[in-house]
């Protein structure tokens, strides 16, 4: 079986692909090169409580904007 082209996948579909064939480390590691490729995440430490999280804000701006729907036409 050839595996899939992973760089013509878009990030979603190679998360879908990724997340549906879970056993597959070459899947899980093209994802994790595109995510650090895209460079669109906030590092942050762990925190213990939700109030912690009011020191980064934004980490709590880019998950509502995620979580807002999208107006699809």
């Amino acid at each position: 079986m050839s595996q899939p082209n992973f760089q013509a996948m878009s990030q979603k579909e190679l998360q879908n692909y990724m997340l549906s064939h879970r056993d597959d480390p070459e899947a899980f590691y093209a994802y994790i090169d595109r995510l650090h490729q895209e460079g669109n995440w906030i590092e942050m430490p762990p925190v213990d409580t939700v109030e912690e999280l009011e020191k980064y804000p934004e980490f709590t701006e880019r998950f509502r904007q995620d979580s807002q729907p999208k107006n699809e036409l």
